[in-house]
């Protein structure tokens, strides 16, 4: 019994930690640039919404995952318009994004509450991976979505950390000075970055809504935007580092659920709150495990950059 509990709860915790690595993959490439998006939870929140409208009206999965990227894309354009070109203070440009974005998807998915999705994001087993000992059925028997989040996990890591573009991303974020003096576009950088961030934000609350919640409900994401940006610092912006993280907080809300499964008294009100413990906490001892260190973001994140000053 114990061990199917577990193996139960260990699988989840990768399905729930799936959006918030999505999310903070988007938000690692974001930062790395110099540009801080605090508007994750609206991105999510608009891209679970589109999601959800056109997997009602087409009945297609994957053109659902692509139009929340889109919207969300578009929304994080908006964001990297205002604080880049406009130089509006990146912290209240992503407040008020989330605001705008929270109205917006409510708005959006008004006729949409309490509707069922049509259909969800199907499981399947990876041959030969999946029948591993202990891991292979935790890892490998998720949807495809979850798969993706692999692939990204790897492709950033190399990207970022060997590859000449990376170099210019993480100069971007770190010097960007020096950056344009070798002939890099600091701002066009920035754009692309955030524009890719807020189209995983997007993608994330496509997960939401077609794994997870399979139904729409104003403002479904719970908090997880917020979750996911914590985990940025958590991992040290570091795509390997932000998967642990989150399967950390996606176990912690799967143990939630399969508390209540197995019917043990404890109250639904701190079953809610314990990822949002989990985060405050996880935080805390991170920060005083690097304190020492001196340990931060990227030196330049938050500050616009000005050709001309340069």
């Amino acid at each position: 019994m114990v061990q199917v509990i577990l193996l139960a709860t260990l699988t989840a915790a990768v399905a729930q930690g799936t959006p918030l690595l999505i999310t903070a993959l988007g938000e690692i490439m974001t930062q790395r640039s110099g540009v801080l998006n605090l508007g994750l939870e609206g991105m999510m929140l608009i891209g679970a919404a589109a999601s959800f409208i056109a997997l009602v009206n087409t009945n297609s999965l994957i053109l659902a995952v692509l139009i929340g990227a889109l919207c969300s894309g578009l929304l994080a354009l908006v964001h990297a318009f205002l604080s880049i070109t406009c130089r509006v203070h990146q912290v209240i440009c992503g407040l008020a994004l989330n605001i705008f974005a929270g109205g917006l998807s409510g708005y959006l998915g008004k006729d949409y509450n309490g509707i069922a999705a049509p259909k969800v994001l199907p499981s399947f087993r990876i041959p030969l991976l999946a029948d591993i000992p202990y891991v292979g059925e935790i890892f490998f028997h998720q949807n495809l979505l979850v798969y993706l989040s692999y692939a990204l996990v790897i492709g950033l890591t190399y990207m970022i950390f060997h590859t000449q573009t990376g170099l210019k991303l993480r100069a971007c974020g770190e010097n960007p000075a020096a950056a344009y003096s070798m002939g890099v576009n600091v701002n066009r950088t920035r754009y692309i970055y955030v524009v890719l961030g807020g189209m995983l934000a997007g993608i994330g609350g496509s997960f939401l809504i077609l794994s997870t919640v399979p139904s729409w409900v104003e403002n479904m994401t719970g908090g997880r935007g917020w979750i996911a940006l914590a985990i940025v610092t958590c991992a040290m912006w570091k795509p390997g580092a932000a998967m642990v993280a989150a399967y950390v907080f996606g176990g912690v809300e799967a143990l939630a659920y399969q508390l209540q499964a197995v019917s043990v008294n404890v109250s639904p009100v701190l079953l809610k709150m314990m990822p949002y413990a989990a985060t405050v906490v996880v935080l805390v001892a991170v920060s005083i495990a690097n304190r020492d260190k001196g340990a931060a973001g990227p030196e330049a994140l938050t500050t616009p950059f000005v050709a001309e000053d340069n």
